[in-house]
């Protein structure tokens, strides 16, 4: 589990960095992904996806 939570906190860091950057190459893109999966087996997987889902209902009901 530490290990998990090291190499995770390295990816959030590496992907902010990545992105306040502007060049998302493809080396970037496949931390992007591996940072996704690995966010996807953690217990903040479904916070986050609620957190997401509500965000998008939200979008969703706007009308212009």
């Amino acid at each position: 589990m530490v290990v998990s939570i090291s190499v995770l906190l390295l990816l959030v860091i590496l992907t902010v960095v990545f992105l306040k950057s502007g060049a998302l190459k493809m080396s970037h893109a496949i931390v992007c992904v591996l940072l996704g999966f690995l966010l996807a087996g953690t217990s903040v997987a479904p916070t986050m996806y609620e957190g997401i889902s509500a965000t998008a209902d939200l979008v969703s009901g706007v009308r212009p």
